[in-house]
């Protein structure tokens, strides 16, 4: 058995449907369950729709969702064979349509847009997506039935970014989906969404269709995953950036964490989760160039290449520094800091000390930098007094850039290549740190100078050498 998932622009139009329900149907006899996104542009759509009717102030959406319903039906009718099939998926996407317009409706009503009504107005993506793409299915040969992923996964009510129940979401999915699979039907699974145990929809958060791949395989214990993208695979860096990056033929899990993390859109962060306890490989591959033979990520991948394997950047960050003598041999004063950014629920990305335990950096995303400043000039308030911290500072505009690698551990002179290729390009670094894992390399620079720093990085490991030579 394989978990297929095909994202928004595979799923985009009519003849981006018809060649999944081909990409599907050839691969049959491997018995795949599907998941499949919203299609593209809808879930940002349908946000729009729910901002505006929160604040009341936006026309009545009745003309938009008309135009999202014939959108979905042209889809259907272009991608569907079968006219009875192209009957009853329109029935579903027009009283999914209504439904979705008395939602909004009421949302406009109260001029309230609370997490709980967004995870409802956000999920009608995919539950449109999904029976289009099953009749589609169906209509190229094999059995295919949608099937709503509120069924399936059980969520905690932490609306917009849900934490999965895996104990009762794995129970559910074999009990639904494994009966279709000894019938010969396809399920095609709504990604993105399930529900608490009262019913109630929810989301995973941005990208958790990738997130929903990998439940379903853990559940399953599927061979293999497969993420249908728009490109070949996991590349060498952005080729927006560098345009000779190579696509790489394989990654490890670690590596293709590290990667996620720090900006490259490999994965969704959490699929690894699922995909790691089971031991399941993670096969990336191009929807509409399918011969071409994608990256894996998995435990077995061959001898690592010494030094790098990637670079990667992460934009619209900012780094707060705290300074003072004061600060030295203070025991817990970084659990402080941390409990300070904790309290306030700011992420941070990166954390650096140096070894006089004189500056402390912690770089965070750019949206959390007003409330960083609040959080540490609270928190700090009687060390300030005291002069034992002289300065808070929180500036924007910044990036990190991670050179990963499992080759990295080591080999001596990577980060002397690393930060010489840096010098070159005549770029400032703000803050570095290495984990002791030794396969991540990140430093902090402005962010406008992210391109010509891993484009110097990049040509310093000659990382456009690394093709992919694997064979599905």
């Amino acid at each position: 058995m394989i978990v297929m998932k095909f994202g928004g622009t595979s799923v985009g139009n009519a003849a981006a449907i018809k060649q999944v329900a081909g990409l599907v149907s050839k691969y049959a006899d491997r018995k795949p369950v599907v998941t499949v996104s919203a299609l593209s542009g809808v879930t940002d759509q349908l946000l729009a729709l729910a901002r505006a009717a929160g604040s009341g102030d936006g026309a009545d959406p009745e003309a938009e969702i008309a135009r999202l319903r014939e959108r979905h039906l042209v889809a259907v009718r272009e991608a569907v064979d079968d006219e009875e099939m192209v009957q009853i998926c329109g029935e579903q996407i027009s009283k999914m349509c209504a439904e979705l317009l008395q939602v909004l409706r009421g949302v406009a009503l109260l001029r309230e847009l609370s997490g709980r009504s967004t995870d409802l107005i956000v999920s009608f993506g995919e539950r449109l997506a999904a029976p289009a793409v099953a009749a589609a299915v169906a209509s190229a040969g094999p059995a295919a039935g949608a099937v709503d992923a509120r069924m399936l996964i059980e969520t905690d009510d932490r609306f917009t970014s849900a934490n999965v129940r895996f104990e009762a979401t794995n129970r559910k999915i074999r009990a639904v989906i494994l009966p279709m699979i000894r019938q010969g039907v396809i399920p095609v699974v709504t990604g993105f969404i399930g529900a608490t145990s009262e019913g109630i929809t929810t989301t995973l958060g941005r990208g958790g269709s990738d997130y929903t791949v990998a439940i379903l395989a853990g559940a399953l214990d599927a061979e293999e995953i497969w993420l249908w993208k728009e490109v070949d695979g996991v590349m060498t860096a952005d080729p927006n950036l560098v345009p000779d990056a190579a696509v790489l033929a394989e990654l490890s899990y670690d590596e293709a964490a590290e990667m996620s993390y720090f900006g490259a859109k490999v994965i969704h962060p959490k699929t690894m989760i699922p995909a790691v306890q089971r031991g399941i490989p993670i096969r990336l591959r191009n929807t509409f160039r399918p011969e071409a033979p994608g990256t894996v990520i998995g435990t077995r991948t061959g001898a690592a290449p010494l030094g790098a394997k990637a670079v990667t950047a992460a934009k619209k960050l900012a780094v707060a520094a705290i300074e003072g003598k004061g600060m030295s041999g203070i025991a817990g004063f970084a659990a402080q800091v941390f409990g300070a950014a904790g309290r306030h629920g700011i992420n941070i990305v990166m954390f650096s000390q140096s070894s006089s335990e004189q500056t402390i950096c912690l770089v965070i995303e750019s949206k959390d930098a007003a409330a960083m400043k609040t959080a540490l000039e609270e928190e700090l308030r009687e060390e300030v007094r005291a002069g034992m911290v002289e300065r808070i500072t929180v500036e924007e505009g910044m990036a990190a850039v991670a050179v990963v690698g499992d080759g990295m551990r080591g080999s001596t002179g990577v980060a002397a290549r690393v930060f010489g290729a840096v010098a070159e390009a005549g770029v400032n670094i703000r803050a570095i740190a290495q984990g002791s894992s030794e396969r991540n390399i990140s430093f902090v620079i402005s962010e406008a100078d992210v391109a010509a720093a891993v484009r110097s990085v990049h040509r310093a490991f000659a990382l456009h050498e690394l093709r992919a030579k694997i064979s599905v």
